[in-house]
């Protein structure tokens, strides 16, 4: 009830902190800590009344300095003397300050993007890469935006850049190329979670492009051309033996059906005749040299198994003996 009636009232709950600790007779003891009520001291009072009668003395002029305008996609965080007045971001449309003591802030609540420059990350496997990539986020609670941190761009470009040397840093080059989606995502939480005290909601983080060294993609382009050259000898090889049965088929067919081969000739002249060709070769078919083939084949047979004729006869010879030729001849004496 109390709290609710704070709320209504524009006022701010007081926040109590309790601490509970064990004692040594096993008892427990209990802090309470009640901060005190947020007054509004003499100093401010005294500052908003000469605001207010500075304002009435300058009517109508004071009227362009008071009413101020934000758009659909903006919102205002005003602070009264260097605090922040309760109610929350003023928005959209018209709102009200007064001069001299109220200093507003506008927050911009469409969705951002910026590019991470380029970083050199090593990977898991020891090769150094260059990553960049680009970030969209938007203001969830322009409060925090403006008063948790001096500056929520530049802390999430800075941490976005962190991020991204950290997250690739346990990935493989493997994982990095062909995992991108998941990169990004693992990304886009760890972003989110370390923004969210500060309003940022980091919606999506995208990888642009990963460089590789020269000598890594020249590497990598020959191991990618050896592989599409294995791959196209496989299927010509898967083709010949294709081809092969189909021919083997075909002569089977034409083996049987001798009909089948005559037409294959004519469609073989057809083919020719088409072409403009000065000489045609027209294939004679074998049923007409058949014949001719057997009876040369059954000449050489004949010739190979004929006797030879007996056309000379044993001749006799009759042998002269000579005197001299004869070693135990003796001449006669004188």
């Amino acid at each position: 009830m109390r709290e609710s009636y704070a709320a209504s009232s524009g006022l701010r709950p007081r926040v109590m902190d309790t601490d509970c600790l064990s004692t040594e007779s096993g008892g427990c003891e209990c802090y309470v800590d009640v901060p005190e009520a947020d007054s509004i001291g003499c100093v401010e009072v005294l500052a908003t009344v000469c605001s207010i009668v500075l304002m009435v003395l300058t009517l109508p002029i004071s009227l362009f300095l008071c009413f101020k305008v934000v758009q659909e996609y903006e919102r205002a965080v005003i602070f009264r003397l260097g605090r922040l007045r309760s109610g929350g971001a003023r928005g959209p449309g018209v709102f009200f300050v007064l001069p001299c003591i109220d200093n507003y802030c506008k927050v911009d609540l469409r969705t951002v993007s910026f590019d991470v420059p380029p970083q050199e990350v090593l990977t898991r496997d020891s090769v150094t890469v260059s990553v960049d990539a680009v970030v969209y986020y938007r203001i969830r609670d322009p409060l925090n935006a403006v008063v948790q941190v001096a500056n929520y761009s530049h802390s999430t470009r800075l941490l976005a850049a962190t991020t991204l040397r950290n997250v690739l840093g346990t990935r493989n080059l493997s994982e990095l190329l062909t995992e991108r989606e998941a990169i990004s995502h693992s990304m886009q939480v760890t972003l989110d979670e370390a923004t969210d005290p500060w309003g940022v909601q980091v919606e999506r983080v995208e990888i642009k492009d990963v460089s590789l060294p020269d000598s890594l993609q020249r590497s990598m382009a020959a191991e990618a051309e050896a592989a599409r050259e294995a791959r196209a000898k496989v299927i010509a090889a898967e083709g010949e033996m294709k081809s092969s049965r189909a021919l083997k088929e075909a002569s089977d067919i034409m083996c049987e059906s001798p009909a089948a081969l005559q037409l294959r000739y004519l469609q073989t002249l057809s083919s020719i005749a088409g072409e403009k060709n000065s000489t045609i070769v027209f294939p004679l078919p074998i049923e007409l040299i058949g014949p001719l083939m057997n009876f040369t084949s059954s000449l050489g047979v004949q010739r190979t198994t004929a006797p030879i004729p007996a056309h000379v006869a044993p001749s006799t010879t009759t042998s002269t003996s000579s005197p001299m030729g004869d070693p135990g001849h003796q001449p006669p004496v004188e």
